[in-house]
């Protein structure tokens, strides 16, 4: 004989409108994602910071090829550079501590310069010039892409309640 529920434990499934983009407890997964955002994506960047950092210390003080460069070396510096500085501004997601972080870097990058002397490159006023316009660059990114995703979230946030206070 087959087991059959109760009718009061029966579970109701209704569907919300708007269902990715509301908020409270019948709100649909898309919504937890979105206003999760900014945190996600600050963990993302906290957890790539150290690897970038190694990469650009590793390709700075690796030993030069002399051969033709492939790509214009002050290019290289403010990619680098301007990378480090983003991923830092959302990693740490607030003004002051992302300033600090892009004095730091600009310090790190003038120490490496000078480091490459003892391993056989050559270190260049041009290479710090780039590196310290690849942070400012950078800072200036990252800060607009805090804001696009904070914007992002709270857009949505909004336009949420709104649909749930016209279905009740």
């Amino acid at each position: 004989m087959p087991l059959r529920r109760a009718p009061e434990e029966r579970r109701v499934i209704r569907k919300v409108a708007g269902n990715s983009s509301g908020t409270g407890p019948e709100a649909g997964y898309g919504a937890v994602m979105i206003q999760s955002l900014p945190i996600r994506y600050r963990q993302f960047a906290r957890c790539i910071f150290l690897p970038a950092l190694a990469v650009v210390v590793w390709g700075e003080l690796m030993p030069s090829t002399h051969g033709p460069p492939v790509i214009w070396d002050k290019l290289e510096h403010f990619t680098a550079y301007f990378g480090l500085a983003g991923i830092a501004t959302v990693a740490l997601g607030r003004l002051r501590p992302s300033v600090w972080a892009a004095i730091g870097l600009a310090s790190f990058g003038g120490i490496l310069e000078i480091v490459q002397s003892f391993v056989g490159r050559d270190a260049e006023w041009g290479d710090e010039f780039a590196n310290i316009v690849g942070v400012c660059a950078g800072v200036a990114a990252g800060w607009l892409s805090v804001a696009a995703v904070q914007r992002l979230a709270e857009h949505r946030s909004n336009k949420g309640e709104e649909r749930h206070e016209h279905v009740r």
